[in-house]
């Protein structure tokens, strides 16, 4: 299957990702991934790339797409793909749909994970990194114990720090933009009849199940989701108004409505 995972920073589509990997065998493709990749090696792409970065320029579309591209000549993609954290908006949907139809390698789904927005600056803000070995943890839902709780670098407990993008105010602007450049590729690709929308709040296994059952637990996808759906368009309508502070919806931090999560 090929694959594409929406969602907002902080719904799990990364770690759903790495579920899928082991479930279907079919590698996952991150951007970031790849750009440190090429930067590392020193290939052509990757020079450019570092050029941009070190100039403190965005890498324009072209370069990602071309990485992309590289990626996708690979043998083990040859039975699909997860693509998480691109497209980003709309510009490099529709460039990427022209690449795949080149390369014969149409998107099999797209899938959106929707979480309500007060939960999802509880999630992120709940993040922490190793400092020595560079592994994830949440303190709220996946802390480092058992076989996690020491480091595989040094042997001691980790050494958790939080990334400086990982704080409640920065948390808040990263949705902001979020809703106004992601979030159109949502229609996007419910007019192509990719779309299929999740709940994605709740234990990481029931996530999991769903996710399984939106894409086909035996690689075929479920029906396309409806504009008109009530408990899915529920959840595609309440994240934008977490920001706009509209009836119905969770508001960013300092707002006056609850989020669920805070009830």
């Amino acid at each position: 299957m090929r694959i594409v995972l929406l969602g907002a920073p902080g719904s799990g589509k990364g770690t759903q990702s790495e579920r899928l990997v082991k479930r279907l065998g079919i590698p996952q493709i991150s951007t970031g991934d790849l750009l440190r990749a090429a930067v590392a090696g020193g290939t052509e792409l990757g020079r450019r790339a570092k050029a941009a970065m070190d100039g403190g320029r965005l890498v324009d579309d072209a370069l990602v797409l071309g990485m992309i591209r590289e990626r996708l000549a690979a043998a083990d993609v040859r039975r699909g793909f997860i693509l998480d954290g691109f497209p980003r908006n709309l510009a490099q949907a529709e460039a990427l749909e022209r690449l795949l139809e080149t390369l014969r390698q149409p998107l099999d789904a797209v899938v959106q994970f929707e979480v309500d927005y007060g939960e999802l600056v509880r999630r992120i803000s709940g993040r922490r990194t190793c400092q020595d070995c560079c592994q994830v943890f949440n303190l709220l839902t996946s802390p480092p114990t058992g076989a996690d709780a020491l480091c595989p670098k040094t042997g001691a407990p980790h050494r958790l720090m939080q990334r400086p993008d990982d704080n409640e105010a920065t948390v808040t602007e990263r949705l902001r933009v979020y809703d106004a450049k992601t979030r159109p590729l949502i229609e996007f690709y419910r007019a192509r009849g990719l779309l299929r929308v999740i709940d994605a709040e709740g234990e990481v296994d029931e996530v999991t199940q769903r996710l399984l059952q939106a894409i086909g637990s035996r690689g075929k996808p479920a029906a396309p989701a409806k504009a008109h759906e009530s408990a899915r368009g529920t959840a595609a309508r309440r994240a934008p108004r977490a920001l706009t502070g509209k009836r119905g919806g969770a508001r960013p931090p300092g707002g006056k409505r609850r989020s669920r999560s805070s009830r």
